[in-house]
């Protein structure tokens, strides 16, 4: 199997969080595709849309040098989603992203344990001052784990695409 090379590889307590891989690519189909991706733009019907966003994934660590890293149970190792920094072309501040793949992950403060790690690393190893996470406003979930976060909201700062989203502006210990 092909794989990024020279990518980190983040452990905390329960968890890794690591590049993407082509075998993470049906957990990441079947979440796509899925009511729960109406979050990040899905779900994602239209064929060919779901793999062109995991290329985005992949691509970005290539671009960047840097992505959100695919959570995983240190356990089993079974893909649980994605965390971490994020930075498209043309996005106004740098973001924490996060997304659960499936229901069953939820609730178990893995999201927290995986963004609090990726954030971390935002700031120590990317030398960001600063990030933001662009949440919907019906996304109560996500809204709760930004502030669990210690994350604030910012009215004032920029968000990306023409839909209204909730800016939290994260806290960055640490940051170089």
């Amino acid at each position: 199997m092909v794989t990024l090379s020279d990518t980190p590889v983040l452990t905390t307590e329960r968890l890794v969080l690591r590049a993407p891989q082509a075998g993470d690519w049906r957990a990441w189909r079947d979440f796509a595709i899925g009511e729960r991706a109406r979050w990040i733009g899905g779900p994602m019907v239209e064929p060919g849309q779901a793999w062109r966003a995991f290329g985005h994934i992949v691509g970005h660590w290539v671009l960047r040098g840097f992505g959100s890293f695919v959570v995983t149970d240190r356990d089993g190792g079974a893909p649980l989603g994605l965390v971490g920094p994020w930075f498209p072309d043309g996005w106004p501040e740098h973001e924490l992203g996060w997304t659960l793949w499936d229901v069953a992950a939820e609730g178990r403060g893995i999201a927290h344990e995986a963004a609090l790690a990726a954030r971390d690393f935002a700031a120590r190893q990317l030398g960001w001052t600063t990030a933001v996470s662009y949440i919907l406003p019906a996304n109560a979930r996500s809204a709760a784990l930004a502030e669990r976060l210690g994350a604030v909201r910012d009215p004032d700062a920029a968000h990306p695409g023409k839909e209204p989203c909730l800016v939290y502006r994260h806290p960055m210990r640490g940051a170089a």
